[in-house]
């Protein structure tokens, strides 16, 4: 008997071995990456103008990368608080862990002041932060690497211009086995979309819906996997303190996407979050309230609104009913 247990010890003991051996081999191994490219990005006024219109109204980096005014519907960003970051996703949202969006502005002790043009380009397109760490995909990098590169160097001239806001961000907090897990997801761009035509409809659409990131949203996911055959369907959800949120399903199917809508009524659908009164609509704490940001998108140029809607109506329809919100269920 003394022997069986001796063998089982023995066993044991290489097991955790192996299994030390791979964790090791993860840390150091992962992320599969390049090195950060060697850039210097030349602001001109032109890169800049398409900047600051993708980073605020096509990509959204300002969104997540801000404070948000959740007194008030879509939370509007709080002026003065563009690029600090800070913004939190947790367990209680149904995050593997605990991580914030970081400090993408200026500053140069806790925000992208000390990166090189090349980190901040590696970061958005394959995911890791200036010391080769993984971001979680929260930040949609791999959306992102789709980016035709002028577009990605327009950003970063951009992000250069916000003014500094000293903000020390916590670090983000993965929990086992995703802190293994997340170091194997960065990649190094393969391509990027470079056959975008301007004056094809559909193929700028794509483009647009890619870099916006709506597949990331709009596809249900089952424990943060997105379900297959099921890309646009909505059905995403959010927890929210005052409820479940879940996105709408944007495919063409007639009864239960955007199917029966004009291109008119689509454009409007985004253009009216123009209004200053839309902008500034109060909420009482229980009041339904979206995290799909209105308000920026609201800056997309007509032409750029209805090319995403051509694209949409060539996607597969797929009928999926989606309960937009479910109120949480009063504590007693």
């Amino acid at each position: 008997m003394k022997k069986v247990f001796k063998f089982i010890g023995y066993a044991l003991v290489g097991i955790l071995a192996i299994i030390a051996a791979g964790i090791i081999y993860m840390q150091y191994a992962f992320p599969n990456v390049d090195a950060a490219p060697a850039i210097t990005v030349k602001a001109t006024p032109e890169l800049l103008e398409k900047g600051e219109y993708l980073a605020n109204h096509v990509a959204v980096c300002i969104d997540c990368h801000s404070e948000r005014d959740w007194t008030r519907f879509a939370g509007p960003v709080v002026p003065g608080t563009e690029g600090k970051g800070g913004d939190r996703f947790d367990h209680s949202m149904g995050f593997p862990g605990v991580f914030y969006a970081k400090n993408i502005t200026s500053d140069k002790e806790t925000g992208l002041g000390s990166w090189t043009d090349g980190e901040i380009y590696r970061a958005i397109t394959s995911g890791v932060n200036k010391e080769g760490d993984p971001l979680f995909p929260v930040m949609p990098y791999k959306s992102f690497s789709q980016m035709q590169e002028q577009d990605v160097y327009a950003i970063i001239a951009y992000l250069r211009t916000l003014d500094p806001i000293k903000n020390n961000i916590p670090k983000s907090d993965a929990d086992f086995p995703m802190n293994l897990i997340l170091r194997t997801m960065p990649s190094t761009p393969e391509n990027n979309m470079k056959a975008v035509l301007d004056d094809d409809q559909v193929s700028r659409g794509k483009y647009l819906v890619t870099i916006a990131s709506c597949n990331e949203c709009h596809t249900p996911a089952d424990k943060g996997t997105p379900i297959a055959g099921k890309e646009l369907a909505g059905g995403f959800e959010f927890k929210l303190p005052s409820g479940t949120l879940r996105s709408a399903n944007i495919t063409p199917d007639e009864e239960t996407g955007i199917g029966a809508w004009s291109e008119e009524a689509f454009v409007a659908r985004f253009k009216q979050h123009e209004n200053p009164e839309m902008a500034n609509q109060k909420l009482a704490p229980n009041d339904f309230n979206t995290i799909m940001p209105w308000g920026m998108y609201a800056g997309m140029t007509e032409k750029d609104l209805r090319a995403i809607y051509q694209y949409l109506r060539t996607v597969e329809p797929k009928k999926n009913k989606v309960e937009r919100y479910t109120p949480a269920t009063p504590k007693s």
